[in-house]
């Protein structure tokens, strides 16, 4: 593609060394940089990509796209761009690379603290249930490992895949980081939904009111706004907020111009997402649930329900993650307390933080009247001791991980991990006793 027909995406911007080069290839990531290429000097939260524009240009980068103003070394290699924005630049060009995807699309885009991913689960259920070629980009099916919305360039290649394959509709679950970092720049969503807000994530957006605002500019920006309510009279899924859920999910597919009858027939055939209550049959007598919940409003919801159908003692074993939101865990330690017999306190993704440490922060919300409280910072462990000492009736609730592939243990390195096959070591462990 020509330079001059890419830069047609950017409303601003000033071209040094005004060369209509040919570009053979887009990227921000300087070790994918090849001869012929246009690299996109981002500045991360970690490092400044402008330093390594030295490094892209001896790879043979044609264009390089930045913020900083060129150095005069540069431009005998290559065509700059300045931009004020080096990541909205990213998206826009991404999508003009790919041929504008989006405006093929019908794109339905979910945001919210917690509900996101069955939101958009559920809309491409019923979708694809009534015979609509529909794409889908969750936490779940890209890629699983800490990441809800994926970079500008991953996420216009999977919509250009979409078109490709005749897709009518697209589905994207949308964080509150891909909105701020200008991920989504370039996608032109038909539907915004917003399924709740609550305070999450302010380790990155320091306020409330920022992540407040950083969700409403999202939803602001589409054609139509759909806000889940606060009450439904579908009653189809297990707990309210999941039929909350499909409500909002409903009245997305009606704005698509489907009756709302039609819509509500296909629910009854859907199966929450994995890691989203998700129980783990077993012939030991007992229920055993994982959940991603990792929020105090999240965990107060799975846990209502919970509580609201056990017939045993209801055993929850929960950590909280290193490096985010540490106001947050004294309350889940009060929540898990207020509808919980037993509490097991472990790891989730301490990354640099002392996991003790941690588990005393959550233990601080927790009554010294409640007792049954067991601390095992090694999670395997403290999820064989969950289903060591249930008996037949209790409920296991596992919080935190969900569907999530890997932990975080040192800050540095992702560790392979699956909820899942911990628990059928579990119950292994638990046949041999």
């Amino acid at each position: 593609m020509k330079l001059s027909s890419l830069l047609e995406a950017l409303p601003e911007y000033k071209l040094f060394e005004p060369k209509d080069r040919n570009i053979t290839q887009i990227t921000d990531d300087s070790r994918n940089v090849k001869k012929g290429c246009i690299f996109v000097a981002v500045k991360g939260l970690n490092v400044n990509a402008h330093k390594l524009i030295p490094e892209v240009l001896e790879k043979g980068a044609q264009v390089v796209v930045g913020e900083e103003s060129p150095k005069k070394d540069w431009l005998k290699k290559t065509t700059y761009v300045k931009v004020g924005n080096s990541r909205k630049a990213l998206g826009l060009l991404a999508s003009q690379w790919f041929d504008n995807p989006s405006s093929k699309l019908k794109v339905v885009g979910v945001t919210g603290t917690k509900g996101k991913t069955t939101t958009v689960h559920l809309i491409y259920h019923i979708l694809t249930s009534l015979g609509k070629r529909t794409g889908l980009i969750s936490s779940i099916t890209y890629p699983g490992l800490h990441v809800t919305t994926p970079g500008s360039i991953e996420l216009q290649k999977l919509l250009k895949d979409m078109v490709d394959n005749n897709f009518k509709y697209a589905v994207i679950e949308v964080s509150s980081h891909g909105i701020d970092q200008d991920r989504i720049a370039g996608v032109k969503f038909e539907v915004g939904v917003l399924t709740n807000i609550a305070p999450e994530h302010l380790d990155y957006h320091k306020t409330f009111t920022e992540y407040k605002k950083i969700k409403m500019s999202f939803i602001n920006s589409a054609e139509v706004k759909v806000i889940c309510p606060k009450t439904t009279k579908i009653n189809v899924l297990p707990g309210k907020f999941n039929n909350l859920n499909a409500e909002a999910a409903t009245r997305v597919v009606q704005v698509l111009g489907i009756d709302r009858q039609k819509v509500i027939s296909t629910l009854n055939s859907f199966k929450l997402p994995e890691g989203r209550l998700e129980e783990v049959e077993n012939n030991k007598g007992i229920k055993i649930y994982i959940d991603f919940a990792h929020t105090p409003d999240s965990l107060e919801a799975v846990l209502i329900y919970l509580k609201s159908i056990k017939k045993g003692k209801l055993i929850s074993v929960f950590g909280s993650a290193g490096e985010r939101d540490a106001q947050k865990r004294s309350k889940m330690g009060e929540i898990a307390a207020r509808y919980s017999d037993t509490i097991i306190l472990t790891s989730e993704d301490p990354r640099s933080e002392d996991p003790s440490d941690i588990i005393y922060q959550i233990r601080s919300g927790i009554s010294k009247n409640f007792k049954d409280v067991i601390e095992i910072v090694n999670r395997k462990k403290a999820i064989k001791e969950a289903i060591r000492i249930a008996e037949p009736g209790d409920t296991v609730a596992l919080f935190g991980k969900g569907h999530e592939k890997s932990m975080n243990l040192d800050g540095i390195q992702e560790t392979p991990w699956s909820e899942h096959e911990v628990v059928r070591f579990a119950l292994e462990k638990k046949s041999q006793n």
